[in-house]
């Protein structure tokens, strides 16, 4: 557990290190000045800014003079990152190096650049682990230029009242064997288990790096109006995939925005089955169980690592563009008001939404989180004691 501590930091950190990038150069690009550039979360460790050419220290948390040059500093909770730039809060509006001063496009540009990065970043990802092999679900369609190796089957769906979810099978989980026989297709599986009707079957589950057995019984079930025979599951036919470098990066970039499709599809179910009351059949993970998740991947290879790596920017891009206070997508809802008035929302407001927009979030936050922690908890406290000695 210890190591998925060290390892969900690491990841978290690249995720927002590259977001906050993208505010920082598109904010120097603009001729806005940056007051600072962390590395994780304040207070200050130290710092460095360039006067007259020459590096100087910051120690402490001391408030930086108004005029001083960009500091680059490293703060003592490591995760993460931030950037403080002039006039974020509608303060200096006057001066033509500060954020409150420009354009609202270019304003638009410097809002929108961290949530652009993340999604860069989970493209870039995705081409690198097409390049040297990739879990990815195979069809005919698939480049003949393409290496596939280690077929299987995967759950990806499982049925409220299947036998599957019954048994404690998970999404994600790879069917190893069947009744002792190994299948690499859909097809194969589905007419085995045809003629096992009512009848218990054992079926070998790999889940990480973990094989678990399980005896479940074949029944009939309907999915959107067609019947069939088996145990409840949704499956897809994965393999590694591995593609020349430069299909690495068209696929890379293909996946990047199938993924954002399939993300936003699923955001906007959810929204809507909470709006009519309908259960959502999502579990939401705050910051523990995305930690443990993060753990899984890295157990399974670097590539997993990698690819959900890519897929938690990538979502943490969409929440960020959503247009609710605090978020970028709140702010970037305000000057699109803006544009459309004519002049902006009193900014004395606009700090007050964006702070109960915060509050709110931060509660929903340790609301998850709490679920996270009867989840996980045992685990979890056990590592974090050990880590420091307690």
């Amino acid at each position: 557990m210890i190591t998925t501590i060290i390892i969900f930091l690491l990841v978290l950190s690249v995720i927002v290190f590259v977001h906050e990038m993208g505010h920082f150069v598109s904010a120097r690009k603009m001729g806005v000045r940056v007051e600072e550039f962390g590395l994780g979360i304040p207070p200050r460790m130290f710092g460095v800014k360039k006067v007259d050419g020459k590096f100087k220290m910051v120690w402490g948390k001391g408030e930086l003079d108004k005029d001083s040059p960009t500091v680059y500093s490293l703060n003592w909770f490591p995760v993460g990152g931030f950037v403080k730039i002039k006039g974020e809060s509608g303060e200096d509006a006057q001066s033509e190096d500060s954020f409150a001063y420009k354009p609202v496009w270019q304003r638009s540009v410097m809002i929108s650049a961290g949530v652009i990065m993340n999604v860069v970043l989970c493209m870039v990802l995705l081409s690198i682990g097409f390049g040297f092999g990739m879990p990815a679900a195979v069809d005919n369609n698939i480049s003949d230029k393409a290496i596939v190796s280690n077929k299987s089957i995967q759950v990806i769906q499982l049925l409220p009242d299947g036998q599957a979810k019954l048994a404690g099978i998970e999404a994600g989980d790879v069917i190893a064997k069947v009744g002792g026989q190994e299948f690499t297709t859909t097809l194969e599986l589905n007419g085995f288990l045809a003629d096992k009707l009512d009848q218990e079957v054992v079926f070998e589950i790999k889940r990480g790096g973990e094989i678990i057995q399980k005896n479940i019984t074949i029944g009939k079930y309907s999915f959107e109006g067609k019947e069939s025979v088996g145990i409840g599951v949704g499956l897809v036919e994965t393999a590694i995939v591995k593609y020349p470098w430069y299909l690495a990066i068209y696929k890379g970039v293909i996946a990047t925005f199938i993924w954002m499709w399939a993300i936003i599809v699923a955001f906007a179910t959810v929204i809507k089955n909470l709006i009519v009351g309908v259960p959502t059949g999502v579990e939401v993970a705050g910051p523990v169980g995305i930690a443990v998740l993060t753990g899984q991947a890295a157990k399974m290879g670097i590539i997993y690592l990698l690819q959900f790596t890519a897929l938690l920017s990538l979502n943490l891009a969409i929440i960020n563009i959503l247009p609710f206070p605090a978020l970028d997508g709140g702010r970037l809802f305000f000057l699109i008001l803006e544009k459309i008035r004519g002049k902006a929302v009193k900014q004395e407001w606009e700090n007050v939404i964006h702070n109960v927009g915060f509050l709110f979030l931060m509660g929903l936050v340790l609301l998850v989180t709490f679920g996270d922690v009867i989840k996980y908890g045992g685990g979890v406290f056990g590592a974090i004691k050990h880590l420091f000695g307690f």
